[in-house]
């Protein structure tokens, strides 16, 4: 009788599931430490030239591959090291931006809150200032004269030559009010100056301003002329401590404690 080979679950295993046996038998037995147990006789028998059966292959490969996740290993953490270094890095270079943009912004707060103060400052000063009431003129008669020109017998006042049609400027900051038919002083103006003090300016050909207009150093208010009780054209300038005639006081000396050289 003829004897076949049983079929099923007695069947010899295949090569390929041996050797897959035996790698994971080599992987359990090396975590144990069996392997290196039972390699050293061997090694120790024939170190120059080991045989090359399945255990040392299963040892070779797992060598291989442990050096390749070794080095995959090091390369993920050096790429995670430099990714950390970058976001280090653009974190400090975007801290040092926003501290130079804020000083940049407190130095330039810090300059334009200095050109105000300037500003203001020399508005203020210009606003004290005095200036005289033609520009390059000169007195053509002094404050008192005797003349019977004049009703009270003595000039209230100093007149600056001009011909007609001179610019005529208020000498300082102040508040019109009076800008119309002064009498013998035909067309005048009186100001209220800021320190509380009058000035009046008389014989104008014509009026640049009206009674409550604020006006301020150097400012044009009118015309020279030869209005009211007047030889020919010039500007008579009053300074006075009520805006009524016969309230004056010195024009040249008041002129001179303002900084005016006339």
């Amino acid at each position: 009788m003829a004897f076949t080979r049983a079929t099923g679950k007695h069947r010899r295993p295949s090569r390929l599931t041996r050797t897959t046996a035996q790698v994971a038998s080599v992987a359990a037995l090396t975590t144990t430490g069996v392997v290196a147990g039972l390699a050293a006789p061997a090694l120790a028998a024939d170190t120059a030239a080991p045989e090359q059966n399945g255990l040392t292959q299963a040892l070779s490969i797992g060598d291989s591959l442990a050096d390749q996740i070794d080095a995959q290993a090091a390369a993920q953490k050096k790429a995670a090291d430099a990714a950390a270094a970058k976001a280090k890095a653009e974190a400090e270079a975007k801290k040092r931006a926003e501290e130079a943009k804020r000083e940049a912004e407190a130095k330039a707060a810090k300059e334009r809150a200095a050109k105000e103060r300037a500003a203001r400052e020399a508005e203020r000063k210009r606003l004290n200032s005095f200036v005289a009431p033609i520009a390059g003129s000169y007195v053509s008669t002094g404050y008192q004269a005797s003349s019977g020109l004049w009703s009270s017998g003595s000039h209230t006042g100093i007149d600056f030559h001009a011909a007609s049609g001179t610019s005529v400027h208020a000498v300082g900051a102040g508040t019109v009010v009076e800008a119309g038919w002064g009498g013998a002083y035909g067309n005048n103006i009186v100001i209220k100056m800021n320190d509380g003090t009058y000035t009046q300016y008389g014989h104008l050909s014509s009026l640049g301003v009206s009674v409550g207009q604020a006006v301020t150093p150097g400012q044009q208010i009118g015309l020279s002329g030869a209005t009211g009780n007047a030889t020919g054209p010039h500007l008579h300038f009053e300074a006075r401590t009520t805006p009524e005639y016969g309230s004056d006081m010195d024009p040249v000396a008041y002129l001179r404690s303002h900084g005016v050289n006339v």
